[in-house]
């Protein structure tokens, strides 16, 4: 297979995985979801996100699209909340924790302090029997065929699969709470979007 023939391949195998994520996914799940996001910037709670590594990345992205629809949210590194960042979980927050696998031990550390800080734990992996999967109290499974890379091992297509999930929670919470366009400008006024919104409003 020639260089270009190999890139076409994983960029068509990624939108694929993504297509079959769509037609997988435990949809009753996803809405559970979106009814706790719907309710936090209300209650003044916040969602926390976490994961290491990929899944890491995955968190901060998904973190930084509630915020800008509204839903309060941060990344809480896995190294810092064990040497005391965990204080920014407070009762009735919502820890939304990534791991491929559900046995990451460093995403494991948030749970003794999120079952007695009361906090809602949803665990994103692949393996609902897994330590993460058994102790969350809401499990959404994002399982794909294979990872694109060579090995099948690098996580690249099951990151992109959550990201998007999570892209379509976000997006159908905006609607659902009427997130006006004029609340968007107050926070993105930079940018091209900025730029948009200002000549729109």
């Amino acid at each position: 297979m020639d260089r270009k023939e190999r890139l076409r391949q994983v960029m068509k195998e990624e939108a694929e995985t993504i297509s079959k994520a769509a037609d997988r996914i435990d949809y009753d799940v996803m809405s559970q979801i979106m009814d706790l996001f719907c309710t936090v910037k209300k209650k003044g709670k916040k969602v926390i996100l976490a994961g290491c590594g990929t899944a890491g990345q995955a968190a901060k992205r998904i973190a930084h699209t509630l915020s800008v629809v509204e839903v309060p949210a941060f990344f809480l590194s896995p190294a810092d909340s064990i040497h005391g960042g965990m204080g920014a979980m407070q009762e009735g927050d919502i820890l939304v924790l990534l791991s491929k696998s559900g046995n990451t031990q460093e995403v494991l550390n948030y749970l003794p302090a999120a079952g007695k800080k009361g906090l809602t734990v949803i665990g994103v992996t692949e393996n609902e029997e897994s330590r993460l999967g058994l102790a969350a109290d809401i499990v959404l499974k994002i399982k794909i065929d294979k990872e694109p890379d060579c090995w099948g091992i690098v996580s690249s297509a099951s990151t992109l699969a959550s990201i998007s999930a999570f892209d379509a929670i976000a997006f159908a919470v905006m609607e659902e709470t009427g997130y006006t366009k004029e609340e968007f400008y107050l926070i993105h006024t930079g940018g091209g979007v900025g730029d948009i919104l200002r000549k729109e409003l």
